[in-house]
């Protein structure tokens, strides 16, 4: 293989195979790397704004029989600590999540046992009752995955419940590795790679757009690092024409502190600041057909975030007015709206506020900048 040819293929929005993608990330020098993902950022996204959200990340409940061996999160079926969140707390985290100029929940929880397709209905629809300006982006295919298997019916008549009751648009959650290999060490309680890539392919034939992502530092090798990535944008290339399919890819990093993976297969997060940002100008650089590569502030921190803003990534998020599931395995980064727009400002960016849909937002007029203490 040569580098030149490569780059050329790269900058043309060329689909690089898995072993041109792994060449890639051996041989290239990051700052050719970082200058070929910005020079496709300029081109799919030629405002030049870094964008951002507002949103809060609910829990419909703890109770998980997944036993992902990443999450800290969970709890088992009868835990003295275990919960499912009632509309009274709904009612009082969207309130807050208004003031605080949010737009949406990020709606998602584990794998209960007892929660079927009509608990998930029956939650969305009270909630879009009583909040029908909040959106919800909700679940994840893992969780889809879960609530076919109890009541025995298809992902799409599942999808199609879901999206009438008020989801608004599929997380790309529970994607971790796409390679069952990777699945069965991590996550095996969870659906299998092709499950969710199904699940993902049936959303966009119903015009739900997603998002996709991938957690890596842990047990996956480089090369299948590049099968995920490959998938994804195969997946997106059979989406119809009107649907957004995947509108955007965020990759992000194991956080290990205190996970069984790292406490019983001494796996640990090896992964440096040079190491991200290749990543990310891999993402944009493998998934031409993907318009927003998000960096992931919350697990690798806000310097090196900003780098990744001049390698191929042209959002920074949401603030995250509340998460629990990274944050419980250690991750301890936060921001208000007004640190948010600062560390895009510092990295020599125009701030804009959008929504899931990456439509823009002007910032609310009375907006409330506390952190809440949740």
């Amino acid at each position: 293989m040569n580098l030149s040819e490569l780059y050329r293929k790269a900058l043309d929005f060329g689909f690089l195979t898995v072993e041109e993608g792994v060449y890639l990330y051996q041989k290239a020098a990051l700052a050719d790397l970082m200058f070929i993902a910005d020079e496709l950022r300029k081109k799919q996204v030629p405002h030049g704004k870094v964008t951002w959200q507002i949103d809060r990340n609910v829990n419909t409940t703890n109770v998980c029989v997944a036993n992902c061996k990443f999450c800290n999160f969970f709890r088992v079926p009868g835990h003295k600590d275990a919960y499912i969140t009632d509309m009274a707390t709904y009612r009082k985290k969207i309130t807050e999540t208004l003031q605080l100029g949010g737009d949406q929940l990020l709606l998602q929880g584990g794998h209960h046992p007892d929660l079927g397709l009509q608990f998930y209905t029956d939650t969305f629809s009270s909630i879009k009752k009583e909040f029908p300006t909040i959106k919800l982006h909700t679940l994840g295919p893992p969780e889809v995955a879960h609530i076919c298997k109890l009541e025995k019916m298809s992902h799409h008549d599942v999808l199609k419940a879901l999206k009438e009751s008020g989801m608004d648009s599929l997380p790309g959650a529970g994607a971790e590795i796409l390679v069952d290999r990777v699945r069965r060490l991590i996550s095996k309680g969870k659906c299998g790679s092709e499950e969710w890539l199904n699940i993902m392919r049936e959303a966009h034939q119903l015009n739900i757009t997603t998002s996709a992502t991938m957690m890596f530092g842990h047990v996956e090798t480089i090369e299948e690092r590049f099968i995920h990535l490959v998938k994804i944008r195969e997946v997106q290339a059979l989406k119809p024409s009107n649907a957004n399919g995947f509108l955007a890819f965020i990759p992000w990093t194991f956080q290990d502190v205190d996970t069984l993976l790292t406490r019983i297969r001494g796996v640990h997060n090896l992964t440096t600041s040079d190491e991200y940002i290749r990543m990310i100008a891999l993402s944009r650089i493998m998934l031409p057909n993907i318009k927003n590569i998000q960096a992931s502030w919350l697990t690798v921190g806000k310097q090196t975030a900003q780098i990744c803003l001049h390698a191929g990534a042209n959002d920074f998020g949401s603030i995250m007015i509340e998460e629990n599931v990274v944050s419980a395995a250690g991750a301890p980064h936060r921001f208000t709206y007004k640190t948010m727009q600062d560390a895009i400002r510092e990295a020599g960016f125009e701030p804009q506020l959008r929504n899931q849909q990456y439509e823009w937002r002007e910032i609310p007029e009375m907006i409330e900048e506390q952190i809440i203490n949740y």
